[in-house]
């Protein structure tokens, strides 16, 4: 991300042809219509998640609710091919359905960076993993240093490691050097779960099956977060 939230040019770029921005406030899981070579004027925050079973990009598309609740604030959503340690067909360039696969260069664009992925005993999955080992040249230049960035998960069962996955995947954030936005309790929601829900980020209790739906409480905090991430980068871009 060369240049900073700060700079006006970092909040301006070709939109992308493909669909950006899925799952946004007014249409969450639809994509909106794209125009070659128009230019964004909004801030954007990077939805980035990788989901097996849909209850990641569940809590994704409340995160970008969240967002697109701050005035002058856009949610990005990307998402992430799965990796195998034998490759026998190459994942498309473009999934079926669902928010388009990330590039580094989608990172670089952010101004805020909103980072969920399943629990993997107690980890980030290995596609979240890979993404980010591939963003060395972004560590080197400091492109995303100062900018804020928060974490989502979705585990099977209520102890299943979400915590620990959240922290797993703050520590290659703070390598570079972004500023970590939580939720706190003065979300009230945060006191009442029974569910999903953490200081260090949103999460969802998804069940064995992965078909447990969102609970109100859960659902809110998701939206919390993005709303707390996008606020942070429009304050700091004033």
């Amino acid at each position: 991300m060369p240049g900073s939230p700060r700079n006006a040019e970092a909040n301006a770029w070709p939109r992308p042809t493909a669909a950006a921005h899925e799952g946004s406030a007014d249409s969450t899981g639809e994509a909106a219509r794209a125009v070659q070579g128009e230019t964004i004027t909004m801030s954007e925050i990077l939805v980035l998640y990788y989901s097996r079973e849909g209850a990641v990009r569940q809590l994704a598309q409340r995160v970008a609710r969240g967002v697109e609740r701050v005035a002058g604030m856009r949610a990005c959503l990307r998402t992430l091919p799965p990796v195998a340690p034998v490759t026998e067909v190459a994942a498309p360039p473009v999934p079926e359905d669902g928010a388009p696969y990330a590039s580094v260069e989608d990172l670089a664009r952010c101004a805020g960076l909103v980072l969920g992925s399943p629990t993997r005993f107690g980890n980030m999955a290995a596609p979240v993993k890979h993404f980010l080992d591939g963003t060395g040249a972004l560590w080197a230049s400091g492109a995303l240093a100062g900018k804020p960035a928060g974490v989502f998960t979705s585990s099977a069962s209520q102890h299943g490691g979400q915590e620990s996955t959240l922290l797993s995947m703050m520590i290659p954030l703070l390598h570079h050097g972004m500023l970590l936005v939580g939720l706190p309790y003065t979300e009230p929601a945060l006191a009442a779960t029974r569910g999903g829900g953490t200081p260090y980020g949103a999460s969802h209790v998804a069940g064995a099956d992965g078909t447990v739906p969102l609970s109100p409480e859960e659902a809110e905090l998701a939206t919390a977060l993005g709303r707390r991430v996008a606020d942070v980068a429009r304050r700091m871009g004033a």
